[in-house]
């Protein structure tokens, strides 16, 4: 599956987007887990780490928001990591 950052989220990753193979079933919570274990460089000056901003996230899977973190994802599925924005 391809997991999408926005923002901050960009930033702290160090990618615009990465590939995941996880087992069939996987679901959001786990995808997570997958994506917070990542080795990755140290963020930007004032950029939260990636794992503090997955805890304060919205996501989007295949453009449709999703709340409930037991949701089941498929090979095939795109999750967008949207972190809190400021400003109007």
């Amino acid at each position: 599956m391809l997991v999408r950052y926005f923002a901050a989220a960009r930033a702290a990753a160090g990618f615009e987007e990465e590939k995941f193979d996880l087992p069939e079933g996987s679901t959001v919570a786990e995808l997570l887990q997958v994506v917070a274990a990542v080795d990755r460089p140290e963020p930007p000056a004032g950029t939260p780490p990636l794992m503090r901003l997955l805890s304060r996230s919205s996501f989007l899977l295949n453009e449709v928001a999703v709340r409930d973190q037991a949701t089941v994802l498929g090979p095939d599925d795109v999750v967008d990591v949207l972190p809190p924005f400021a400003g109007g």
